[in-house]
């Protein structure tokens, strides 16, 4: 049986999960009469949640084609910018790749990134122009798009010369030309097998055993699993191993007591890897992502792939708000950093590092998404946290100067809102760089703008465009630091006193701005109730209720309706938050408060800062 290995790479919502759906579907990987959920390969809760793929996932078919029966190993893997360095560990251990481009959308920042990075190690990419069947669909101005892509990143002649398919991945079918019968996908595997090349470990079949840890997860009953392609010689069962780090020191010696296959959605233990196959290894404790597990007589480390640098860093610190504690059973800083220290381990796009402060670590990543989806994680399995407002990470120039990153960021908005749009980011030292119709009464917006102007921005570019627009972006490059920006405009409520919300406070402080939180919930002494009308902070008492007297009024009581308060998801509290500000996470409750606490000692402080 020959072996082929892929990994289908796109832009976010292009379509690469539902074809992954449709590849497994057509292959017989489900029974007749087997009940298997959409989006099969997003099987994180976050992942069903939010709607995108967040962790690199392997599976394969079987397909009975012209060549005969091959095996394909298919990886899906996440299309958001902020996760990208799952792309980069996993397109090591395939031979080639199916760049999927919406046949709408057309290239996008993230098509450039994974693109780029899959041209850069050597693939020959096949081109899946997907969604043909939506009404404003354009292949042809698509595909010219995706040429011109590959010229602009320095594809050789042969990278040029890139197969390309017309495919509906909802609907289940691929065809070379749109008039040929849209029946299945039946052409996109032939063109696989045709295409990509068998492993080149296949020729190291005879040289001891050898695989590159790429992924890294732990199971209940086998502990750590090691996911990687079996670059030389064949694995077994009992076989004694060692671990090398990327230097070429050993970490540990042990036995593989299980390998598993990538069998469908599931995996099944084998009693042989052969060189080229994708598996899984179960017996070492201390190996991790990037590190070779060879037979005893491999002294050199395989080579991993390099990883871009982190952009964008937050303090993760021990809560210590009056209300800690009470939702959560993980509040130790020793519990946290830990858990910290796991994530960095197993996800190289994130950094860990400890802080001067003994209860604050900092962690850095590549956006603010990707450091959201890690708080929501730990809020989940009960952690109770305080995190700082996100921070660009610097770095320095040749000759001493401070360089900041910059994103690429692209926007398709309505016609009526690109001037406001572009105002907005223009304020923030963002450079307009191309501007041109995109179809349907829409105007696409390329921009290069620093990573800082962009914290923040969300919720208020939805605003602009009426929730309409759509924004997205992807690191580019580091450039001398553009000077000061803007930051909020509006300052906050903050609450002076401890106890229940009373609805009658609540209530006449409604003209002085918007609520976060409800009459009935608990605050404290610094924590922050609400967004200010005006640009300064306001110390407020929300706990004030209605005098009652015997003194009886001449007309009826007023009463108390309340607007519903505004509440902040973890993502958008995050990027809300001020250089001073903290945002309290409970497996409950998200809160937001000042960095001190009590307001008097706040006032004496910027008494003599000013």
């Amino acid at each position: 049986m020959s072996l082929r290995n892929i990994a289908i790479i796109a832009h976010v919502d292009h379509g690469k999960t539902t074809l992954v759906d449709q590849l497994l579907a057509q292959s017989g990987a489900f029974r007749a009469n087997e009940a298997h959920a959409e989006r099969a390969m997003d099987s994180n809760d976050q992942e069903r949640e939010r709607g995108i793929t967040i962790l690199a996932k392997c599976t394969s078919v079987l397909w009975h084609g012209e060549a005969g029966e091959t095996r394909i190993n298919i990886i899906d893997t996440p299309g958001h910018a902020d996760f990208g360095g799952e792309v980069e560990r996993i397109l090591g251990m395939v031979d080639g790749c199916v760049l999927l481009v919406d046949a709408e959308e057309g290239v996008m920042p993230q098509t450039k990134f994974v693109l780029g990075k899959a041209l850069k190690i050597g693939l020959h990419p096949i081109v899946v122009l997907n969604k043909v069947d939506r009404p404003h669909a354009d292949p042809d101005r698509v595909l010219n798009d995706a040429f011109d892509l590959f010229a602009a990143l320095g594809a050789t002649d042969e990278q040029l010369d890139f197969p390309h398919l017309y495919a509906s991945g909802k609907q289940g079918w691929a065809v070379k030309d749109l008039n040929d019968p849209h029946e299945n996908l039946a052409p996109l595997y032939d063109l696989i097998v045709r295409h990509v090349p068998r492993p080149s470990a296949e020729a190291r079949a005879n040289d001891p055993g050898c695989v590159l840890a790429v992924l890294i997860e732990s199971d209940p009953f086998l502990g750590r699993l090691l996911t990687g392609r079996v670059d030389a010689g064949k694995l077994t069962p009992g076989m004694t191993v060692h671990a090398l780090s990327r230097d070429g020191k050993e970490i540990e010696k042990g036995r593989i007591t299980k390998i598993l296959a990538f069998r469908g959605l599931k995996r099944q233990p084998i009693e042989e890897a052969d060189a080229g196959d994708i598996v899984a290894i179960a017996g070492l404790s201390k190996a991790t992502v990037a590190d070779t597990i060879c037979a005893p007589e491999v002294l050199i480390p395989l080579p991993a792939q390099p990883i871009d640098p982190p952009t964008i860093s937050i303090t993760v610190s021990v809560n210590n708000s009056p209300l800690a504690g009470r939702d959560g059973d993980k509040v130790q800083s020793r519990v946290i950093r830990d858990r910290l220290m796991r994530e960095a381990e197993s996800n190289v796009a994130i950094k860990f590092s400890e802080t001067a402060d003994k209860d604050a670590y900092e962690i850095s990543g590549r956006g603010e998404l990707q450091l959201g989806v890690l708080i929501e994680n730990m809020r989940r399995e009960g952690f109770e946290v305080a995190i700082s407002r996100p921070r660009v990470v610097y770095q320095k120039g040749e000759k001493g100067e401070r360089l900041e990153p910059i994103e690429e960021v692209v926007i398709d908005v309505d016609d009526d809102y690109a001037g406001v749009v572009i105002e907005k980011l223009s304020s923030r030292k963002a450079e307009l760089k191309d501007m041109g119709p995109s179809g349907a009464g829409k105007t696409r917006l390329v921009l290069e703008a620093p990573s800082r102007s962009l914290i923040g921005y969300q919720g208020e570019f939805l605003t602009d465009t009426r929730g309409s627009g759509v924004l997205n972006r992807v690191f580019s490059h580091y450039e001398p630091f553009k000077g000061a920006i803007e930051g909020r405009r509006n300052g906050v409520l903050v609450s002076t006193t401890d106890g229940d919300l009373a609805a009658f406070a609540l209530w006449n402080l409604e003209d002085r701005g918007i609520m976060f939180v409800g009459a009935g919930e608990k605050a404290y002494q610094g924590m922050i109730i609400g967004e200010n009308a005006k640009p300064d902070d306001l110390d407020v008492n929300p706990m004030k209720a209605k005098q009652l007297t015997n003194v009886r009024a001449s007309g009826k009581d007023e009463a108390i309706r309340l607007t519903p308060p505004r509440r902040l998801t973890l993502e958008q509290a995050i990027a809300y938050i001020g250089d001073d500000e903290l945002v309290e996470v409970t497996p409950k409750s998200i809160r937001l408060r000042k960095a001190v606490l009590n307001p008097s000692f706040r006032k004496k402080r910027m008494r003599e800062e000013a």
